[in-house]
């Protein structure tokens, strides 16, 4: 059984930084493309980032890319990814989700494309 845990949400000014954390367990998750997504009130849940089960290939949406930087480190069976945000805008204002999906193992930019999720952590960009 995946399990996901995001952390690291919170209030920022605009232009500030946060970095959130998606703590994942789970024997075959190593295997796993993971990918963070959000979704704001009113609004369908949009791609943000992915990376690939080795860590080697990153992907962006173009709103975020040069600005968010995703990443992954493995200690022993535990795997951990991390969303780095910088220049933050009122926009990215969301709740964001970690997801792994078993079926890919590179890039996976739909929702659809993922079989586990976290819980989400909010996000809030002030201006």
């Amino acid at each position: 059984q995946v399990q996901l845990v995001e952390s690291g949400g919170g209030l920022v000014q605009a232009g500030g930084s946060l970095r959130l954390s998606c703590a994942a367990s789970g024997r075959t998750f190593s295997s796993y493309a993971v990918g963070w997504f959000r979704q704001a009130p009113g609004k369908e849940r949009e791609f943000v980032a992915a990376i690939s089960w080795g860590g080697h290939s990153t992907y962006y949406a173009d709103s975020v890319k040069g600005r968010f930087t995703i990443s992954r480190e493995r200690d022993n069976a535990k795997i951990t990814v991390y969303l780095q945000m910088n220049s933050l805008k009122p926009e990215d204002t969301a709740v964001y989700y970690c997801a792994g999906s078993r079926r890919y193992s590179d890039y996976a930019p739909a929702p659809s494309d993922y079989d586990y999720w976290g819980q989400g952590t909010q996000v809030t960009v002030s201006s």
